[in-house]
């Protein structure tokens, strides 16, 4: 079901989903809604097989994602602090950010509150 740019710009919230990159490619370039939601997620299935096999991602400009291993500790259960927890190690990712959005980002006004974010 198309999307005009509108319902577009009324369906952001504070998380970029998947719907939201198809429907902006889509007001933008008019391809149809199917060929992008395939392409879109191509792509992000090409990113998770690579990091599952224990690749790094690199998209130029952009950044770079990489598996990592968590070493095992010994937490706390805050209701039990007497009882130590161990938490196992685990993969996580990583992401460092590439040069041209650490350029930008340096314009972003940590100042002034997200529009969309609640305040604490």
């Amino acid at each position: 079901m198309p999307l005009s740019i509108n319902t577009y710009e009324t369906a952001m919230s504070n998380n970029l989903t998947k719907r939201d990159i198809v429907i902006k490619i889509f007001t933008e370039k008019g391809y149809p809604q199917k060929h992008i939601r395939d392409s879109v997620q191509m792509t992000l299935d090409a990113i998770s097989e690579a990091l599952l096999s224990g690749r790094d991602v690199e998209l130029r400009n952009f950044g770079v994602f990489q598996v990592q291993v968590r070493k095992s500790r010994v937490g706390r259960n805050p209701n039990r602090p007497e009882t130590d927890v161990i938490i196992p190690k685990r993969a996580v990712i990583k992401f460092k950010a590439g040069k041209e959005l650490k350029a930008k980002l340096k314009s972003y006004d940590v100042e002034k509150p997200s529009q969309d974010k609640p305040q604490a």
